[in-house]
């Protein structure tokens, strides 16, 4: 690439970041090659999320939303187009710098929880600050006020197995946010839990997104799409509708 186009998407990129876009994606594509066949996945996607901002995106099974989510948390990269969060164009990153811009501006939590079965809530709260050379004690001091924040400080040194399903999702909402980072990117949080304390976890997404946190949500449910303020509806790897709804 010539380095004035470089120079000119790296100034696009400050801009963007200096006007709150926390999540910016210019005809984003995914395509896959299944022998003498080319799978579109993402078909040239646009999105712009900004800062504070609490997304839904929902579509059917089949529609691109998990490959445009595994592309929008730097888990897998685009085939074209470009992706911009909180100014970096990630689009054009190895996977070392993909691993570092993870742990720095992208909390997860999946439906699966994904927790260490022998780590207590607050190391599995700790783990992201280990990666990101914290010492010992900021680690332990930033997981108690991310579990705090979560309203399970009580439960700190328990591990999984003594929890429940929707204490197991905090700890993991804990561990998303502990890194303060730019996007909370929840993948199908609910799918393993109970309607109660399904319920309890978005109403908890929503206490967050008042304090602040920028939230994207990853569904296939409509009444769980409703909790967000704005929703972008996927089909056959488009954006077919992009609407607020609160």
């Amino acid at each position: 690439m010539a380095q004035a186009a470089l120079d000119e998407q790296l100034e696009r990129g400050e801009q963007l970041r200096r006007d709150g876009v926390i999540i910016k994606t210019d005809d984003l594509w995914k395509t896959y090659v299944m022998g003498d066949q080319e799978i579109h996945a993402v078909s040239g996607a646009d999105i712009e999320i900004r800062k504070g901002e609490y997304v839904a995106i929902m579509g059917p099974s089949g529609s691109g939303k998990s490959t445009l989510m595994n592309l929008i948390g730097c888990l897998d990269t685009p085939t074209a187009g470009l992706y911009y969060l909180n100014g970096n164009l990630v689009s054009r990153m190895d996977d070392d710098e993909l691993a570092r811009i993870r742990n720095k501006e992208i909390g997860f939590v999946f439906q699966t929880f994904n927790l260490l079965p022998r780590a207590t809530a607050l190391h599995n709260v700790e783990l992201p600050l280990i990666y990101a050379g914290f010492s010992s004690n900021e680690r332990i001091e930033k997981a108690k006020t991310a579990l705090r924040a979560v309203d399970l400080e009580a439960r700190m040194y328990h591990k999984p197995n003594e929890l429940s399903g929707g204490q197991r999702q905090r700890v993991a909402v804990a561990r998303a946010l502990v890194n303060n980072p730019s996007i909370l990117l929840a993948d199908e949080p609910t799918g393993a839990l109970d309607t109660a304390t399904g319920n309890e976890i978005m109403a908890l997404f929503e206490r967050l997104h008042q304090q602040g946190n920028t939230i994207v949500l990853v569904t296939h449910e409509h009444d769980i799409a409703l909790h967000a303020h704005r929703v972008v509806h996927i089909r056959d790897g488009k954006v077919e509708r992009d609407e607020k709804i609160k």
